[in-house]
């Protein structure tokens, strides 16, 4: 049976990265709860709008949880407090009547807030275009069995292919760490036959960029993987490092290119 709640939202209003932002209360009334978490806040925005005021800026695209366009943090939590689960599929039934909630951004340097909850994540992208990709040619799409993979590197490769870049790893972080999501993107590549020609420059070269962008290291707290709504191991961190490492001591960019 269909339930409606009335809520209080505490959202961080900010106009820039230069405004120092603050916190601003909401009243959400008769919301069913039947609506996902941004169907609330689209109406909310639109009792927002008749006032004549600025609504709440927040990202979003596809709101299946594919894109990884929308992040928040709900509560304390990226995404909210429903494992597994993006904020675009997280449900009013969640909440109670009477609930107060706290809506930020993403909280990391690397992150800046480009108005409320709305952060420029475009770092992520500078990250792929260093070395997330295969560079050979390889034409048109070859048959699924064309290539002798193993099952379990197949399975490992999928998992972490499973990343949709949401950033709520470095915004779960302590230190604002981006390993996992860097971690999953060397690992889905390395694990198969087509990443392996790049796969000591790609380490290098993503973990350069990382730095560059200002992302803090990983010290293992595991906040990354628990609030991660695919799920992605800290195995894939483990497996940066050990190519990262061997990167370190083996890698000849002259042999790798075709040179000398």
């Amino acid at each position: 049976m269909e339930k409606h709640l009335n809520l209080t939202l505490q959202v961080w209003r900010q106009k820039n990265a230069q405004d120092p932002g603050g916190f601003k209360n909401y009243e959400a009334k008769g919301i069913s709860t039947e609506m996902s978490f941004l169907e609330m806040l689209d109406v909310v925005n639109e009792g927002i709008i008749k006032k004549g005021e600025a609504p709440i800026t927040f990202d979003h695209d596809c709101r299946e949880g594919i894109c990884g366009a929308c992040g928040m943090v709900i509560n304390g939590r990226p995404h909210g407090l429903r494992e597994r689960t993006t904020a675009c599929q997280l449900h009013m039934r969640s909440f109670n009547d009477g609930d107060v909630i706290t809506l930020e951004p993403w909280r990391a340097s690397a992150f800046p807030v480009l108005r409320d909850l709305l952060v420029d994540r475009s770092s992520f992208d500078r990250i792929i275009a260093a070395g997330g990709f295969i560079s050979a040619p390889t034409g048109s799409a070859q048959d699924a069995n064309c290539l002798p993979i193993p099952k379990d590197n197949a399975d490992r490769a999928m998992d972490a292919a499973a990343c949709i870049g949401c950033g709520a790893c470095v915004a779960a972080c302590p230190n604002a760490s981006a390993m996992l999501f860097v971690g999953a993107k060397v690992s889905h590549l390395g694990l198969l036959p087509q990443g392996q020609p790049e796969r000591t420059s790609r380490a290098l070269d993503m973990v350069a960029q990382m730095d560059a962008e200002g992302f803090g290291t990983c010290t293992n707290h595991g906040e990354c993987e628990a609030s991660c709504p695919k799920g992605i191991s800290l195995d894939n961190i483990a497996m940066l490092n050990r190519d990262y490492l061997k990167a370190s001591l083996t890698y000849r960019p002259e042999v790798e290119s075709g040179g000398f």
